[in-house]
């Protein structure tokens, strides 16, 4: 799954930085006094993908499809059920301690919600601090300061506010403190955990520009966690669109925004507001059917099969397979083919 960058320019790209193979995580469903188990929650069912150094690789989908805990489980927050995730050629679940504090230390997160990710007891000071102590990246607590403050400059912010506590800052500025105390540890790997969603409107250009920022300044690798598809055409160089546990589909961002050949993918899509209202009239909407089935119990064949509007009975029937259909365009659909027309140009105009 390789193709050129179209974002960064960064000629790192061809080394693979992060490798996921066939990534399960299931979480037991239990009941009764003793706590029997009854079931799985298939959260993420079979993802696999490569990240290469120095690129940011889009993650969308509909909520509870699974994107935040492939995240946490790239990370080792989760315990993976089945599959593997290696960042710099080393197991994350299989490594030995030593090596897994070093990956905790290269490979860091930003939470969605910048408040309920930060430790309302402690100042800023302590917080982006912590990282420095655990990793033994500051030699005294004077190096420690000098550092924190050089961190909180980094992210915009001044160095007289690491006295406050978190509920003195606005959302964008607690969020930024939260980049910051991931940036401590001096990470190659972040996960970037629906970063804007909980922000202002006039906020969430400022953030994303300050990540790519510190992506070029620091040589980072991002994995950007989000709904807001404009949003992630902009930052990122490739996209990979999540329904039910299992990617769908997976390309670069111009070619999946310009020509997507999942019918999920389309839906998604064709829901984006067009700013321009004679644009917005002509464009033609996919109404997707139906709920989301349970994680619990999936649909057989393809995941997408019980609310796409060109399934056919062999895809209740047979899991689709994973293949590459154009060159670095990745596509899990029984029906799609390299040259066929895009679902909504077959469907009435939307209203």
């Amino acid at each position: 799954m390789s193709e050129e960058n179209g974002k960064n320019n960064t000629p790192s790209l061809a080394e693979t930085l992060i490798e996921v193979a066939d990534l399960k995580k299931h979480f037991p469903v239990q009941k009764g006094v003793f706590r029997r188990t009854v079931g799985h929650v298939k959260a993420v069912d079979g993802v696999s993908m490569t990240i290469k150094r120095g690129e940011t690789l889009g993650l969308v989908g509909e909520s509870g499809c699974g994107k935040s805990t492939v995240g946490r489980t790239m990370l080792g927050l989760y315990q993976p059920t089945a599959g593997t995730v290696c960042i710099a050629g080393i197991d994350v679940a299989k490594a030995p301690k030593e090596a897994r504090k070093q990956l905790r230390r290269k490979a860091q997160m930003i939470f969605q919600d910048p408040f309920a990710s930060l430790n309302p007891r402690w100042t800023v000071n302590a917080i982006v601090s912590e990282p420095l102590r655990v990793h033994g990246l500051a030699a005294d607590n004077k190096a420690r300061a000098a550092r924190v403050a050089e961190l909180l400059e980094l992210v915009g912010l001044s160095g007289r506010y690491v006295n406050r506590f978190p509920h003195e800052f606005s959302g964008g500025q607690r969020q930024r403190i939260g980049i910051a105390r991931a940036l401590a540890s001096e990470p190659l790997f972040i996960v970037c955990d629906e970063p804007i969603a909980a922000l202002d409107v006039s906020i969430q250009a400022q953030v994303v520009n300050l990540l790519q920022k510190l992506q070029v300044q620091l040589g980072l690798t991002y994995l950007f966690i989000a709904h807001d598809l404009s949003m992630v055409r902009h930052i990122c160089d490739r996209v990979a669109v999540m329904y039910l546990g299992r990617i769908m589909e997976l390309a670069a961002s111009d070619d999946l925004y310009d020509r997507p050949l999942h019918p999920y993918t389309q839906a998604l899509l064709s829901a984006v507001p067009v700013p321009d209202p004679k644009t917005a009239r002509q464009r033609q909407r996919v109404v997707l059917q139906g709920d989301v089935p349970s994680p619990l119990n999936p649909p057989s064949g393809c995941r997408f099969h019980t609310r796409c509007p060109i399934a056919q009975p062999h895809c209740a029937q047979m899991e689709p397979a994973w293949r590459e259909v154009q060159p670095g365009h990745w596509v899990a659909c029984h029906e799609v083919e390299p040259k066929m027309t895009p679902v909504f140009e077959k469907l009435s105009p939307f209203p």
